[in-house]
Parts: structure tokens; sequence; C-alpha cells
């Protein structure tokens, strides 16, 4: 008899310990999430509206002199024609999500880590760099934000995106602090990015943090560089030709999602702010989660809530 109430009482007090543990991890979680909002929200960028030419403005840059004035920036056919967009005014956030946050969003939500089983991606796995996402997983996570604050979280449209790495629709090149790609100024070189990933001979692919440099005139980083980024709307090669001028938000149907910008290792380090690419949702099986990132947009005059 002594043997099974001392039996009982040991059962009894694991199970009490297990309640506990489980109690302050919930905590901690809750904690956590009122964090990230907090921050989330104090952090956004007001971004007035107004109306701007979308696509290649080549032609028309005033800033373009001698044998370049007159000519586009781009050979791709599906940034043309330019033609006008009109946004009403709307918030985002100034840097790509990070590890940091999703993790955040998977504890609170009962949802797997993403990125921590495939060996290679693991490697670029770090707190302060952008989260590797597919457009569904870049989906879910601004939607738990309108849940969690009752306000309206998107992934911005494409002509939300364009109009806030270019400064508000001024004719600027490249979404960085100079408008311009030079290493070492207003993008990383090999070597600031291994100093401050510590991936060796990987870091010519490696994401890096999302402050590593300074931030476009706006206030926001990295709008073209460090990863494609998710916008809402499907992709169709010819859309600029019949797209509506007010509040654009692109076809009501597609196959592939545009993404906007160039992960670490293509090009010359990132694309200019009118260059459209397309993926499938998924991402498929060919490529890296890691190679695309994505932010949040409050489609809304105001942040109160």
């Amino acid at each position: 008899m002594l043997r099974c109430k001392t039996a009982f009482i040991s059962l009894l007090s694991l199970g009490m310990a297990a309640c506990n543990g489980s109690q302050a991890d919930s905590e901690e979680n809750s904690q956590a999430v009122k964090d990230l909002i907090k921050k989330t929200k104090d952090n956004m960028i007001l971004v007035e509206g107004g109306t701007f030419q979308m696509g290649d403005f080549g032609p028309i840059d005033p800033n373009l002199t001698g044998s370049d004035k007159g000519l586009p920036y781009s050979a791709e056919q599906d940034n043309k024609p330019l033609h006008k967009a009109t946004l009403d005014t709307f918030y985002m956030s100034p840097t790509k999500v990070t590890y940091a946050d999703y993790d955040v969003f998977t504890a609170a939500t009962g949802r797997e880590k993403i990125n921590n089983t495939n060996e290679f991606e693991m490697q670029f796995r770090q707190d302060n760099v952008p989260a590797g996402v597919d457009w569904h997983q870049a989906h879910d996570y601004c939607s738990w934000l309108a849940d969690e604050t009752s306000l309206p979280f998107a992934l911005p449209t494409e002509a939300q995106w364009e109009y806030a790495a270019r400064s508000g629709g001024q004719f600027i090149p490249y979404g960085t602090s100079t408008g311009t790609l030079e290493k070492g100024k207003s993008i990383p070189t090999r070597d600031d990015v291994d100093k401050a990933t510590h991936t060796g001979i990987r870091s010519n692919l490696a994401p890096y943090p999302v402050t590593l440099y300074p931030p476009n005139k706006l206030g926001f980083y990295q709008m073209g560089d460090n990863g494609r980024e998710w916008v809402s709307d499907w992709y169709q090669a010819d859309y600029y030709q019949a797209s509506h001028e007010k509040n654009p938000k692109g076809p009501e149907s597609g196959n592939e999602k545009v993404v906007r910008g160039l992960p670490r290792g293509e090009g010359w380090g990132g694309a200019l702010t009118i260059e459209r690419y397309h993926v499938r949702p998924d991402i498929g099986e060919y490529s890296l989660h890691t190679e695309y990132s994505f932010r949040c947009v409050v489609s809304s005059e105001t942040m109160k809530k």
C-alpha cells in the first residue's frame, strides 16, 4: 500500500511539474507575441499616397544624360508600358520579416520552425536575417498579424512595393540609400556578409542582417537586394497593358506570384525597382526557401486599434 501511495505521489509531482513548465512556456510565448506586435506596429512607416508612373521609367527619367537619355532601363517587356498608378496612403514594415519574428509566429500557432531540418538551409538561419518562406507562409504570417491586431495586415501589392522602393514613386532605379548599387556603400561586400553571418565560403549565397546597410529615403531597407520579396499579386506578363489606375491589385488569378528583388549572389547584388520576377507560390523543388523573403503592409491611414 505504501509503495502504491509513493508511486501515486511521484506521478502527481511529475504531472504538476509538467503543467507548471507548460504554463511557463505559454506565458513566455504570450509575452513574445505581445512584444512582436508592439515592435511591428511601432516600426511601421507611413507612406503618403499619391500618383506615379509605374514601370520602366527610363525613357522619361530626367536624371539620365548623354547616350543613355531616353533609353529604357530594362530589356524585359513585362515592366512596360509605363502607366499611371494612384495609391491610397498605407504603412509598410521597414525591414523584411526575420527568423526571430517568424519563430514567434510558428510557436504561437503550433507550427514547425521553418528551414530547421534541411542542413544546407540551416546554415543560413540566423535571428536577424530574412525568414526564407514560400508565398503561403508569407501570407499566413501577415494574416496572423491581422487577426491579432484587428488591423488589415497583408502582403503589399506590387504597386505598393514599387512605390515604396522608389521612395514615393520618384525616378530612382535602385531602392538603396543612394539609389545606386555600390558595394561597400549602398550594398554589402562579400567580406561584410561573411563578418555578419560567419558563413565563410557560402557568404556569396548567404542572406544577411536586415539592417546591415542604410535604408532608402523613406526608411525602407533592402528594397531590391537580400532576397526575392513576395507581393500579393498574381503574375501576368502583359498585365501593365490593362492595369487599373487606382490601387491596382494585379490579375484575379494565375499560376505564379510576382516577386521583386534578387537574392544574394545573383545579378549585380540587387534588382532595379521596376523589375518583375515570377515564381510558383510553393516555390517548387528546385529553389531554396532562403532566397525568398517578405514584409507586410497595412492599407490604412491609421495604425490605431
